[in-house]
């Protein structure tokens, strides 16, 4: 099932047609009306009008999120803000927050990306689709909410938070979809299943989930929960928010929209390109947007591209699930370490839970990590024997995957701070 049969089923040639004259039109768009750039190409004796192939992107500067910030807040558009129909921004938690903004055009695109995206999982008019992303300045629940009445669906914009009330919802509206963060969902999970909730009394089926890493793991442990077919979906506002890419029913990888972006995955320390299939830094040009391009966006995001064709007829290329980010990346005794990968360890330890924390502390010049793992009740009160024997073959399993060695704390289920929004894996004390 197919929302645009004819740009997602595209043959490679018509896609890198396209995706040239995209590219040509973008960069004279943010050559004529964006100064950062026009400094930028006028410092590297960069013309736009000599751009004849898609192997010249790599002559151009990338665009990172600190170049946004330092443009705030509208001094990266590329439009007059008289043109500009919707601006959203992130939070700023982390320093400036980054502005982006949104044509009447753009929003068009935008509610059509989501509306492939959706199609892809399985959404249609019929559905019922329940947002539990926040609203606001975030770009999810907008983004998702406006691609779901593209499609026809019904759409119950509730917002995050109140999980009780979701899941009323839920049962009095009968939601057929579900969307919002992968933790949110094993949340909701955890409560249906405290309030002794009959998931056969329930239409859920589908669960389209994203905003955060998360493992194959963690999508089986929600399927089985929820009872649903849960797919993946990408997207960051800086490049437009949802809609970059999504799976579809076959879950291998998730399908980028590339006659819309145009993808490169990179050496995050070196800058060049990765041999094909191998892990790098997600890098995005946008080719459409109006208000807001952006020329190689460094996501920070860790990623690899897969080639392959994909069983349900789409030809475009797909990215596997994000593993995680460059910045989000533990560098413990000189070794990379990422939450995902402690992830996938724990769901197959019997007895755990899938709540985790990494704790990172700095003792004399040496770092230590100790994850704390949460554990059924019955496990927790055993004899000291038995937690003994689990924590030692969650730390052999761990050495094994990360190499290097890591301590294990085993604690009370529940006693993890949860978060409606995006969970929060990492407490790195080294930097207090």
């Amino acid at each position: 099932m197919y929302w645009e049969e004819d740009k997602e089923c595209i043959s490679r040639a018509d896609l890198e047609q396209l995706q040239l004259e995209r590219l040509q039109a973008t960069l004279y768009r943010v050559a004529t009306h964006v100064p950062f750039y026009r400094k930028k190409f006028r410092e590297l004796g960069i013309d736009p009008e000599n751009f004849s192939s898609l192997d010249d992107l790599r002559q151009l500067p990338f665009t990172t999120k600190q170049d946004l910030r330092d443009n705030y807040p509208y001094d990266l558009f590329a439009v007059p803000l008289r043109e500009v129909v919707r601006i959203h921004a992130s939070s700023g938690t982390t320093g400036q927050a980054t502005v982006v903004g949104y044509t009447e055009n753009d929003i068009k695109n935008w509610s059509k990306l989501i509306a492939r995206i959706l199609t892809a999982a399985g959404v249609t008019k019929d559905d019922v689709v329940q947002i539990a992303f926040g609203y606001g300045l975030f770009t999810g629940g907008f983004g998702l909410h406006y691609g779901a009445e593209r499609v026809g669906a019904s759409v119950i914009p509730i917002s995050s938070g109140n999980s009780k009330r979701q899941i009323q919802i839920m049962q009095d509206f009968r939601t057929t979809a579900l969307v919002c963060t992968p933790s949110y969902a094993l949340l909701l999970a955890d409560v249906i299943e405290e309030q002794g909730i009959n998931l056969a009394s329930m239409s859920l089926k589908y669960g389209l989930f994203g905003g955060e890493p998360w493992s194959e793991a963690m999508r089986n442990e929600i399927q089985d929960k929820l009872s649903i077919i849960a797919t993946d979906n990408y997207g960051l506002s800086e490049v437009m928010g949802p809609g970059v890419a999504g799976e579809c029913r076959e879950r291998k990888g998730l399908h980028l929209n590339e006659d819309h972006f145009l993808v490169e995955v990179i050496d995050p320390d070196t800058l060049e390109p990765v041999a094909p299939g191998e892990i790098g830094e997600l890098v995005i040009t946008t080719l459409t947007k109006e208000a807001f391009p952006v020329i190689r966006y460094r996501t920070r995001d860790l990623t690899r591209l897969i080639a392959e064709p994909c069983l349900c007829g789409r030809t475009l290329t797909r990215m596997e699930r994000v593993l995680g980010r460059t910045d989000d990346m533990l560098i413990i005794k000189g070794v990379n370490v990422y939450p995902s990968q402690i992830e996938e360890i724990l769901f197959e330890v019997e007895g755990t839970k899938p709540h985790y924390q990494i704790v990172v502390e700095r003792e004399g010049r040496l770092d230590k990590a100790t994850v704390l793992v949460e554990v059924v009740e019955s496990l927790f009160f055993d004899r000291i024997a038995k937690q003994n024997e689990l924590i030692d073959l969650i730390k052999k399993r761990l050495a094994t995957e990360l190499g290097i060695g890591v301590e294990v704390k085993l604690v009370e289920e529940k006693s993890l701070e949860r978060s409606e929004g995006k969970a929060k894996r990492i407490i790195d004390k080294r930097e207090l």
